[in-house]
């Protein structure tokens, strides 16, 4: 057993002895403060693993210690001794942190069972605090990667309901990014210490699906030998995050509603209603407007989900953001294949500016991914991309007028011009053969910010 540490406060000498014998024959390494600034020092010294404190210290209280231990180690596991046990004070405990309660005088086995369930408790917080530091460096706001204004105005909107309870409903294609929009809001907001459940409604044939979000009980069907918590009991207090909403069937539908409207449901097979506090966020790739007319999805449900409606444009629409993605995908796949392309030739980011990108930022990043596989070193090329007919979609799939197209082939010049020179205006006006106050007009025109272009290449001299 590798010595966990385990820090002992208790103004009884004797006891203090006979505690450090015990828990040192169990392999634990055992530090000992008869008061509560000395437990404090060796805290700010030491990372203990448990503290088991005594309620009643000279000079201060085991509660009023536990809070200034956790300060120090919000992951510490607290069980506090007493030999005056009430029921209020072990709640007001338990609220205010402590893992655990004991009552003097206790066996040395109930001792050391609370010590292992401390320990393997403050494990998993260590692993949660983990996880949840990856997963907040990766799904917050500034490392969403986009620079157009459409985006921006998606992530300014984003921003502001994160922290409101409010339903939410996700409009785009696939591929744009809906869950990465619906984690991002429930990390930002009030639920973040909370699960965050996903679903995708259309993935789960009816009959499961049922029973994957309200669970059943015991005996519901054959081989229900036990209860079964489903994804909404799982998200209690936290946010449910409904994908393809619109594949819902109408029974479905209905059992949904009743959700929304009384925040509680059925589980299969019960009679019993369970009650949850759940945030939703519904999401879909469809016309729910067309939906409704077509009797495929109910008004009183649509009007329930789209409280707060954000749309998120495909990625043809803000070919600005293709280059900083691609670079982005670029160093990703980089590391995860311990390669090291170095970026984009100009003929390869011409193509990613031309492409209609029919599958949005999961296309262009599976696109990226197979490049980086069969690039051997250097640049990206065309031939890497593997962008045959049977994958390559006409950037216009009808005629446009002439003004709308030559718009369209001018701003993808330009930003593709940029993304060459680094944002360098002065090197992008020469490449591109014009005076840099036409070039800025140019700039002016399509609301480009040079700056944003500052690190989407690795060009090579």
């Amino acid at each position: 057993m590798a010595e966990e540490k385990i820090l002992v406060v208790d103004d009884d000498t004797g006891l203090l002895t006979l505690m450090k014998t015990r828990l040192a024959a169990a392999g634990y390494d055992v530090i000992l403060a008869g008061e509560g600034d000395e437990a404090i020092g060796l805290a700010q010294q030491k990372v203990f693993d448990v503290a088991v404190l005594d309620l009643k210290l000279e000079g201060t209280d085991g509660i009023s210690l536990m809070e200034r231990l956790l300060q120090i180690q919000p992951s510490l596991p607290v069980i506090i001794l007493t030999a005056y046990a009430t029921i209020a004070s072990a709640v007001e405990a338990t609220k205010k942190g402590a893992y655990d309660y004991l009552t003097k005088p206790f066996e040395a086995k109930s001792l050391l069972h609370s010590i292992e369930k401390a320990l393997e408790v403050g494990r998993l917080r260590v692993e949660l605090d983990r996880l949840r530091s990856l997963i907040k460096e990766r799904f917050d706001f500034e490392n969403i990667i986009a620079s157009s204004d459409k985006m921006q105005r998606v992530l300014g909107q984003v921003s502001q309901i994160a922290a409101t309870d409010s339903t939410i409903c996700l409009y785009g294609e696939s591929g744009t990014g809906k869950e990465l929009i619906a984690k991002t809001i429930h990390l930002a907001s009030n639920r973040s210490d909370r699960h965050f459940v996903a679903i995708n409604c259309g993935a789960i044939p009816e009959g499961l699906l049922e029973n994957e979000l309200f669970g059943h009980v015991r005996g519901a069907f054959t081989g229900a030998d036990q209860n079964k918590k489903g994804l909404l009991q799982q998200a209690d207090e936290g946010t449910l995050f409904m994908d393809e909403i619109a594949e819902l069937s109408p029974a479905l539908q209905v059992k949904l509603l009743r959700v929304l409207q009384e925040q509680e449901f059925y589980p299969v097979g019960s009679v019993q209603p369970n009650r949850v506090n759940v945030r939703f966020i519904a999401a879909t790739n469809q016309d729910l407007g067309k939906a409704i007319s077509e009797g495929k999805f109910r008004e009183d449900l649509y009007y329930r989900i789209h409280v707060i409606p954000v749309y998120l444009p495909p990625l043809r629409e803000r070919p600005e953001d293709i280059p900083l993605l691609a670079q982005h995908f670029l160093r990703h796949f980089n590391l995860e294949m311990n390669k090291s392309i170095q970026g984009f030739s100009p003929q390869t980011m011409q193509q990613f500016m031309l492409h209609r990108w029919p599958g949005n930022v999961r296309e262009l990043a599976n696109v990226v991914e197979r490049s980086v596989a069969l690039a051997v070193d250097g640049l990206i090329l065309p031939e890497h991309l593997l962008l045959g007919e049977q994958n390559v979609a006409p950037r216009q799939s009808k005629l446009l007028p002439f003004n709308k197209a030559r718009e369209e082939f001018e701003r993808a010049y330009v930003v593709q011009v940029l993304t060459a020179t680094h944002g360098n205006v002065s090197r992008a006006a020469t490449l591109a053969g014009r005076y840099r106050a036409e070039f800025y007009k140019l700039l002016r025109k399509y609301d480009l910010n040079p700056a944003s272009f500052k690190e989407t290449s690795n060009e090579v001299e």
